[in-house]
């Protein structure tokens, strides 16, 4: 007999797509598929570390065998947090059904919240970006929302990660182009933390690869990996793939081949070395055959993320999923639902860290009213999840005792102090028609912009010391960009 008495497992919302069962066929299939076809690695050191760790290498395919499959996910570590940069509190707890949210990366175009411009990202774009995800309170951690463009693009991801370190003190995730990227990166951390042992124990980085799917780990993915696992910092290793494009058309297919490739990385990882912290998961969505485009509004992009979530669970391991994000040109109806949706359902799936928010135009421009306004429905949707508490206090008998039939319980002590715990909006209008006519009768997307534009404009986030961030712009200064496929 089993009793439930734990309040935030059993009274809360939460959403499966998979039973058990169900996540154990796909693990075995992704098994499968990691031995009977196996993947591509195009780094040598990183073959080498796979055949020494007994896998089958045959030039740059790599076969790896269940054992060591199961071997490395029993090694994984279960439990992932990322800290403050200012202080090193810890703050993101990467387990279980934790949800936490934060923009995307990389997208070559920005609208400018001043002038609606549509233009390339720039340092001060990314700036800009990241000083609203750090005044934002349902935002919990940043990415940057733009490759930075008016600098040499070999040395691009320095200056972005510049731009967040010196803009907001929320963790981050920083996606580099290349090794020599990511360890300037690194450097710039440890800067911050006060040293290599500072950031491995209270890291605020997280790093970031994807494999080219289907199935090719190319040289810049595979070395951005081996690296994360020598220094044991946290670092995603998460899919990309289209139902019918780069994966099968089907659902199920879908997961096993994103599956094997993430997979494919954590052996790797852990072969590197044993317990270094990482985070599988994936963009997982359709070819919109009608358009061609990678779509992030699909309604199959929130379903196949929700049963990813559920193998994650299954796995326990830590999950990078995707939500808040839309293929709509401009912040209209369609950007309000698509966002809405996949927020809710993410959230509602327990997937660990959730990035995108902010993506308009199936992930090619960054707007930051949809920031804004996808930070609303966050709080909406964590009160979703939150669920109903029952116990003496909440079933309120006494009170309904006190007031009676025909009162009125809004003066009552105990209506002042639950009334208070219910979800107040900061964005969403709940006024009478004639007092929102008489301030402007604005619609929720000119509310949003006007509040990205004071925040940039009078938001201050907490500073770094002068000599760190000189320190920090020496390292980017310096930084010598290396053409792909260049030896050490």
């Amino acid at each position: 007999m089993t009793t439930r008495a734990n309040f935030k497992a059993y009274s809360s919302a939460k959403m499966n797509i998979l039973a058990e069962s169900q996540c154990y066929e796909l693990v075995m299939a992704a098994e499968e598929a990691m031995w009977r076809t196996g993947t591509d690695f195009h780094d040598k050191e990183s073959l080498e570390i796979l055949k020494k760790a007994g896998c089958w290498v045959e030039g740059k395919r790599v076969r790896i065998p269940a054992h060591i499959t199961e071997r490395c996910l029993r090694s994984c570590q279960k439990h992932v947090v990322l800290c403050n940069s200012r202080t090193g509190a810890r703050e993101l707890f990467i387990e279980g059904n934790n949800a936490y949210f934060g923009s995307g990366p990389c997208t070559p175009f920005t609208r400018n919240p001043f002038t609606n411009e549509r233009h390339r990202a720039t340092r001060q774009s990314v700036g800009w970006a990241t000083k609203v995800l750090d005044a934002l309170p349902n935002i919990d951690y940043a990415m940057s929302l733009g490759i930075v463009q008016d600098v040499p693009l070999l040395v691009s991801d320095r200056h972005e990660f510049e731009q967040q370190i010196l803009h907001t003190d929320k963790p981050i995730i920083t996606v580099c182009s290349d090794q020599w990227g990511q360890e300037d990166v690194i450097k710039m951390a440890e800067i911050v933390a006060g040293g290599e042992e500072e950031l491995r124990r209270n890291p605020f980085i997280c790093l970031y690869a994807e494999p080219i799917s289907p199935g090719v780990h190319c040289r810049e993915a595979a070395q951005k990996l081996v690296m994360g696992a020598k220094k044991a910092l946290p670092t995603i290793y998460t899919p990309c793939i289209m139902a019918g494009g780069t994966a099968p058309a089907t659902m199920a297919g879908v997961m096993v081949q994103g599956l094997c490739e993430s997979l494919s990385g954590m052996v790797l990882s852990q072969c590197t070395r044993e317990g270094a912290p990482f985070i599988m998961g994936g963009v997982y969505t359709v070819l919109d055959m009608g358009t061609t485009i990678f779509s992030y509004g699909a309604p199959e992009l929130h379903l196949l993320l929700a049963g990813l979530a559920d193998v994650a669970h299954y796995l326990n391991i830590p999950m990078f999923g995707t939500a808040g994000c839309t293929d709509s040109c401009i912040i209209d109806e369609q950007a309000g639902i698509e966002a809405a949706l996949s927020i809710a359902m993410t959230n509602m799936s327990g997937a660990n860290l959730n990035h995108d928010t902010g993506y308009s135009e199936y992930g090619t421009t960054s707007n930051l009213d949809l920031v804004v306004i996808a930070d609303e429905v966050l709080g909406m949707a964590r009160r979703l999840t939150s669920g109903i508490r029952v116990d003496q206090e909440t079933l309120a008998l006494e009170t309904i005792e006190k007031v009676g039939p025909g009162g009125n319980f809004a003066a009552e002590e105990h209506t002042a102090e639950h009334a208070a715990k219910n979800y107040t909006t900061r964005l969403v209008n709940r006024a009478a028609r004639s007092i929102w006519e008489s301030a402007g009768g604005k619609t929720l997307t000119q509310v949003a912009n006007e509040k990205v534009r004071d925040i940039i404009n009078h938001h201050e986030p907490i500073p770094l010391p002068k000599d760190t961030a000189a320190k920090i712009r020496d390292i980017v200064e310096n930084a010598v960009g290396h053409m792909p496929g260049e030896d050490d």
